[in-house]
This record gives C-alpha cells, sequence and structure tokens, in this order.
C-alpha cells in the first residue's frame, strides 16, 4: 500500500514528457535571408508546392526546381518511398534527370532552389553539377525543432548547415536562405509527426 501511494506521488510530481507539450507551441519562422529577391520567393512557393505534391504521392515534403533566366528548366519531388532509393531526394533527383539533357554551362548559369536547406549528400550533387546559386526556403535547424519538439532530444538529421558545406568543398556557391520559410514550416510540422509516429519500430 505505501509503495502504491508513493509511485501515485511521483507520477504527479514528475515534468510532463516533452512530446505532450509540442503540440502546444507553434514553431516561429526565421527571417528571410537579405539576399533573397521577390523572384525568389515566388520560386520557392513553387518548391512548396512540389514538396507538398510529394507529400500527396507517398514521399517526403520536399521539391526542387532549376531556374535560368525566369524560366523553370526542371522540377523534381522527392521520391524516397515510392522509388525506394534513398538517393532521390528532390536535388539529387532533378540533378540526375535534367543532366541528361542541360549542360555543365546552362547549369552554371542557373538557380536550384529547394523548398528545404539541402542535405550533405544534395550539396554533393550541386557541387558537381557546377550549379553557381542555391535558394532554400525552409532551414534543415527548424525541421529538426520540428522532430525534436514531438519526439524530446534527437541527433540533428544533418549536423551541418548548407552554408557550412559549401563554405568548404566550393565557396564560391552562393547559397540563399531561408526564404518565406513561414509558408513552409507547416507542411513540414503536420508531415514529421505522423510519418515518425507511423514507422515500424524495428526502424
Amino acid at each position: 500500500m505505501r509503495l502504491a501511494l508513493i509511485l501515485s506521488a511521483l507520477v504527479v510530481l514528475l515534468p510532463t514528457p516533452v512530446a505532450s507539450q509540442a503540440s502546444h507551441r507553434p514553431l516561429k519562422p526565421l527571417p528571410d535571408d537579405p539576399a533573397a529577391t521577390d523572384e525568389d520567393r515566388r520560386f520557392i512557393r513553387r518548391a512548396y508546392e512540389i514538396a507538398r505534391s510529394a507529400v500527396s504521392h507517398g514521399n517526403e515534403p520536399f521539391g526542387a526546381l532549376l531556374v535560368r533566366d525566369g524560366k523553370i528548366l526542371a522540377e523534381f519531388e522527392n521520391a524516397v518511398h515510392t522509388k525506394k532509393d534513398v538517393t532521390k531526394h528532390a536535388e539529387t533527383g532533378l540533378i540526375s534527370d535534367a543532366c541528361i539533357r542541360l549542360s555543365r554551362k546552362v547549369f552554371a548559369g542557373s538557380t536550384l532552389y529547394a523548398s528545404t536547406e539541402p542535405c550533405t549528400m544534395c550539396c554533393g550533387a550541386i557541387r558537381w553539377a557546377g550549379i553557381e546559386r542555391v535558394v532554400y526556403g525552409v532551414s534543415e535547424s527548424q525541421v529538426d525543432r520540428i522532430i525534436a519538439e514531438h519526439f524530446g532530444d534527437v541527433p540533428a538529421r544533418d549536423p551541418l548547415s548548407s552554408k557550412e558545406v559549401f563554405r568548404r568543398i566550393d565557396p564560391k556557391t552562393k547559397i540563399v536562405g531561408p526564404v518565406a520559410e513561414a509558408e513552409g514550416v507547416p507542411t513540414h510540422a503536420e508531415f514529421w509527426p505522423k510519418f515518425l509516429d507511423s514507422r515500424p519500430k524495428e526502424e
């Protein structure tokens, strides 16, 4: 009887788990990168549309497009689940498809728009394609915060920011972001808790 009373008291006194508090604290979007232009915001909104399309097709919320002189040359949405290929991120998929018909000169004169900050793998593909300007919408750190607020402290999905990656591997590449983050964060906030809760425990 005494043990039962002690356990009951502990339950009352213990702090509420982080996960149960997460849904009540909206994430504050980061301000736009000062280098972003109105054209950048327009194309980032298209990247967000592509990201939402990826979710509707059973994939993760990422989209990318390649733009030169105001014209869209290529688009690609994340396809890691439908293609069963972990390399089919929006950026790597776009570059892989576009390499068949676009020259490195065209890549060099284009801007790659990504709905979310490119990961290290995608940065490598961008570098080897010769793309010299990248604009992203939602910061990777914000995605990490969304996941952490739902599940508690977890390792960062990618420990290096894209700006840090390019500072090390190709400093001439210009990285602009975040851009219009307030419009992209809700898609991640809705997607990741449901997706991670639904994964089989053995993963």
